[in-house]
């Protein structure tokens, strides 16, 4: 045996083992218990649970789901065993397990995903009614009814007649139930489920309780072949593909869900719904329920430590195992208990946590009336209900279109059009801006995700129309330019194109495009500052308000004065949060150099004894002009007398590299001089008494950075390794007597 299988087998002794006798002491009550609801045989809930949890968990593609018989199909199944016997049920579930291999084969399980998850949850929320309803007469000690409806109207009457042991052994089960959580962890590690049944049948026994017992006995041996069902071939056809489609469905939600749970590699949902499509098919021909993934025991699997498939396979081994050996103690099992569990399970799929999620994104109307469809017409007719509410409140959305309009103090028309332009959406378009009194001046920013032809002309006709009467029209695409390549006569949706940033505020002037219909120059200040006003400000005003009584910031920032350097843009920072010195090479004169400079000292003397600044940040640059015009000699300033006497602080960063290296190629020699410039100017930061000494005293901190324009990196170069010694006095020289 190789490491890698030995490894294997000690992960799936030491977490997948356990974890598989804790699925399967949940599932062997659930599974009786589904199939007593559908009217089956209670062999087949079994059978299921054995093939859902050896076929499916070896076949499928999630490493934690478990499958076995599901409660959301128990009204197609009950229907199917009225209409056409259990015997042809069993040939319908093998052509709905085929249905699903083709899916699966032909990669079609993403499909299943786009139905909306309010009517799956109101799908499953009207079975666990309808199963709640059915079943609280058989813990009341009578028969279920034909429908919801007629076990609602005749619950009062069988509360009236209802028998004494009977309905003991249904209320204690879902008292068990209820208050099984509320014990003390070491006994809850025994399932809730399999606890109450203990009890309850426990109990019975013990009393002599007159309940209905379960007959098991010779159930699994006496395997009879399915038969064809006889009948329309239409309707066998449609009722295979319903439970192909809903236990399909269902079972890849479940992967989807259980992806999140845990962290082993992710389903493979093509895989999962072929895996289930056989197991399906094994299920009908041994028969047995149909399977899908389940939620309640799959979630148990990982809760119990699952590690891989092997949890589910063996789950179905013990399933097994137990109807072989062990099936005789379920005639212990009172058929009240059973039922109290179903009841207990259907009113739990009645979830306040879907019904927030729904109301959070306005499906409310699609669960309601898939949960009333199942309930008062049929389970198909439900579902097909709620999925063509979502597909008209989805249509809705896509052709809802809202226009705000903002009067500008300076008498400009600001207006926003949101939603997705389509044809649908123009005439409540052009009604809105037409409310536009002719001869105003507007900004159209359109927020939109979409706009088709028929939109456009309806704005493209409109601006024209107004600006013929004297109006003025700018109009700004905020996320993609549909206006501007629809005016300019491109292609509106193209196959392929490069995504858009997300902001613009940063792109440089020349590369903003706006649909304008002036052709005036005007400033480029003063149109930023017009943009300003009218989108940032609005978002940013609740922050300036905060800082308006006083600046905090936390960073004295020195860079260098290039246009290419933007230091918010590079550090990410916002408005508050530096406190910036730019000079013609980002220098930092020493402390008493000649030629003095006032404007930097200052700063940093305001800095750190008035602002208490905790960094002090010099940012060079690839490129500099100033570290090239000092590569290059006194002669490139010539005729420039003050940029010379400014750039002579910079002599100590050439000195630095040294006359070799300034030789070199001038492209490397420039990287390296602007690179050590910034070094220079970190030493040139100790200087200054009052640096040195936060600095020593760990209060400050000084950060050299570098900004390499071409590919747009910013990195942290490494404290000086050369200057004036750490420990001596020699650091900095005296203070002049005035800055």
């Amino acid at each position: 045996m190789n490491m890698a299988t030995h490894r294997s087998v000690m992960l799936t002794l030491r977490h997948d083992l356990p974890a598989s006798l804790v699925v399967f002491l949940v599932a062997v009550p659930l599974s009786l218990g589904i199939a007593m609801a559908a009217g089956a045989p209670l062999a087949a809930g079994l059978i299921a649970a054995i093939a859902g949890g050896i076929v499916a968990g070896r076949l499928g593609g999630s490493p934690v789901q478990v499958s076995g018989p599901t409660a959301s199909l128990t009204l197609v199944i009950a229907g199917l065993v009225h209409t056409y016997g259990w015997r042809a049920t069993c040939l319908i579930t093998i052509l709905a397990g085929a249905v699903q291999l083709v899916l699966g084969m032909f990669k079609a399980a993403r499909a299943a995903l786009a139905v909306s998850p309010a009517v799956v949850h109101g799908m499953l929320a009207g079975v666990g009614i309808i199963i709640a309803l059915a079943q609280l007469h058989v813990v009341l000690g009578g028969s279920p009814q034909h429908s919801a409806l007629a076990n609602l109207t005749q619950l009062p009457g069988q509360i009236v007649d209802m028998h004494g042991h009977k309905v003991m052994a249904g209320v204690l089960m879902i008292t068990v139930l209820l208050i099984w959580n509320r014990l003390p962890k070491h006994i809850r590690a025994i399932p809730a489920p399999l606890a109450a049944l203990l009890v309850a049948a426990g109990i019975a026994w013990v009393f002599g309780w007159n309940v209905t017992r379960i007959d098991l006995s010779g159930a699994i041996s006496s395997w009879s072949p399915p038969q064809l069902p006889q009948g329309d071939w239409h309707h066998v056809a449609g009722a295979a593909l319903l439970i192909a489609l809903l236990a399909g469905a269902e079972s890849l939600l479940c992967c989807v869900a259980t992806d999140r749970m845990h962290a082993g590699s992710r389903a493979d949902l093509d895989r999962e719904l072929t895996g289930q499509g056989v197991a399906n098919m094994v299920s009908g021909a041994l028969g047995g329920l149909p399977v899908a993934g389940v939620i309640i025991r799959s979630t148990t699997n990982i809760r119990a430590g699952a590690r891989s498939r092997w949890s589910a396979i063996l789950h179905g081994l013990w399933v097994l195992l137990f109807a072989l050996c062990l099936g005789w103690t379920i005639q212990l099992i009172p058929m009240e208990a059973l039922a109290a569990l179903l009841v207990f399970t259907g009113i739990k799929t009645i979830s306040l946590g879907h019904l927030r999620k729904a109301h959070g994104h306005h499906e409310v109307p699609v669960y309601l009336v898939t949960l009333a469809g199942v309930i008062l017409i049929g389970l198909a007719e439900g579902v097909l209900a709620g999925l063509a509410l979502a597909a008209l409140l989805a249509l809705r959305r896509l052709t809802g279109v809202t226009v705000a309009k903002r009067l500008e103090p300076d008498g400009r028309l600001h207006a926003t059009v949101s939603g997705s332009l389509t044809f649908l959406g123009v005439p409540h378009l052009t009604q809105e801006l037409r409310t536009i009194p002719a001869g105003t001046a507007v900004d159209l920013d359109l927020n939109i995700d979409f706009m088709d032809n028929a939109a456009f002309e309806a704005i493209h006709s409109w601006r024209l129309d107004h600006e013929r009467l004297g109006g003025t029209v700018t109009i700004d695409d905020l996320h993609d330019e549909w206006y501007t390549m629809a005016a300019g006569g491109r292609r509106v949706f193209p196959a392929k194109r490069p995504p858009k940033p997300a902001g613009r505020w940063w792109l440089p002037w020349t590369h903003r495009r706006t649909a304008s219909a002036t052709t005036a120059v005007e400033c480029r200040l003063t149109r930023g500052t017009h943009e300003f006003h009218r989108r940032t400000a609005p978002l940013l005003r609740p922050i300036f308000t905060q800082l308006a009584a006083k600046q905090q910031p936390t960073h004295l920032f020195i860079t260098c004065a290039d246009s290419r350097i933007v230091p918010s843009l590079i550090t990410s920072s916002g408005p508050g949060d530096l406190f910036t010195v730019r000079n013609i090479g980002n220098l930092v004169p020493r402390a008493g150099s000649q030629p003095g400079d006032d404007s930097v000292t200052a700063a940093i003397e305001y800095a750190t004894g008035v602002l208490k600044v905790h960094t002090i940040t010099v940012c060079g640059h690839s490129g500099c002009g100033a570290m090239a015009a000092l590569l290059s000699g006194p002669a490139t300033t010539a005729g420039l007398p003050h940029l010379a006497r400014w750039l002579r602080h910079g002599d100590p960063s050439l000195t630095r590299i040294g006359a070799d290296k300034a030789e070199q190629h001038h492209d490397a020699a420039l990287d390296l001089l602007c690179r050590m410039n910034v070094q220079q100017q970190l030493e040139n930061l100790r200087t200054y008494r009052n640096v040195d000494e936060q600095v020593e005293a760990g209060a400050l901190k000084l950060v050299g950075l570098y900004f390499d324009i071409a590919s747009a990196q910013v990195s942290v170069l490494s404290p000086p390794t050369s200057g004036f010694p750490a420990s001596t006095g020699t650091r900095r020289p005296p203070e002049p007597s005035q800055p």
